[in-house]
């Protein structure tokens, strides 16, 4: 503030025979006011005073409804294992309203959080059983989610449905049919459950890419989960997880006639 402008500033809460303690109270008013005008939100722009505080579950919607995936999987990190039940209800609910992008999403939260997995292994003590009953899990919440009205929370949901395949997957090993596993598991090949060649090309042309490739390895290829590993320098881990959201993926839009041919 220059010399005269703080003489002006003076002159207007003074007036002659003022006692020196009133002005040295006048000026502090005037710092006081000066300080605490901005924490008051004075000088800032109108769209910053005004603007709300999307919650996540609002913010998860909108990016759903945007098509943003990027947003939506930042948005699902940050959540957290706290936060997360909450979201994937919003996954849940967009795949029922036809949302590719929530049911993709909502796949590929329960295959990387290892929800499934644990539930299932917590049943059976074949690791290999395992694998095959968790990917028929995942073909059954990509067909059945359509069906989600958010009554229960997605894990107990999503765990019905696991037991479920659990107590098929037991049924079938008491069974004295025999049957190729190839043919008696909905989460095998996914060769062995369509009827032509360009039914499957299109089923593997309509995967986001990061399943394509994993799936085209194992399905046209036919190599095992350790040689694709190898070829695509991927942990073993990964490469069973990407084959199993691809084949449900695949599996639903089949399912649903949803191929492009």
């Amino acid at each position: 503030m220059s010399r005269k402008a703080s003489e002006r500033s003076d002159s207007t809460t003074t007036s002659p025979g003022t006692s020196p303690t009133t002005i040295l109270q006048n000026r502090q008013s005037v710092l006081m006011r000066v300080t605490l005008a901005p924490a008051a939100g004075v000088g800032l722009p109108s769209a910053l005073r005004s603007m709300p505080c999307m919650d996540p579950r609002s913010a998860l919607q909108s990016a759903l409804a945007a098509g943003d995936s990027l947003r939506a999987r930042q948005l699902l990190a940050d959540a957290g294992p706290d936060g997360r039940e909450a979201l994937w209800s919003v996954l849940a609910s967009a795949a029922s309203g036809g949302s590719t992008s929530g049911r993709e999403l909502l796949l590929e939260q329960l295959s990387a959080s290892g929800v499934v997995h644990r539930f299932v292994a917590s049943r059976l003590l074949d690791e290999a059983s395992v694998d095959d009953v968790v990917q028929e899990t995942l073909i059954s919440v990509a067909n059945s989610v359509d069906s989600f009205r958010g009554g229960a929370a997605v894990t107990t949901w999503v765990a019905s449905i696991a037991h479920r395949r659990v107590v098929d997957h037991l049924r079938r090993r008491r069974e004295a049919v025999q049957l190729p596993a190839d043919v008696a598991s909905p989460g095998a090949r996914l060769s062995s459950q369509v009827a032509t060649r360009e039914a499957l090309d299109g089923a593997l042309r309509e995967l986001p890419p990061p399943y394509r490739e994993v799936v085209v390895l194992r399905e046209v290829r036919g190599l095992s989960y350790a040689e694709i590993a190898d070829h695509l320098e991927r942990p073993l881990g990964t490469v069973k997880a990407q084959v199993a959201r691809g084949r449900a993926l695949a599996a639903h839009a089949l399912r649903e006639g949803q191929v492009h041919r």
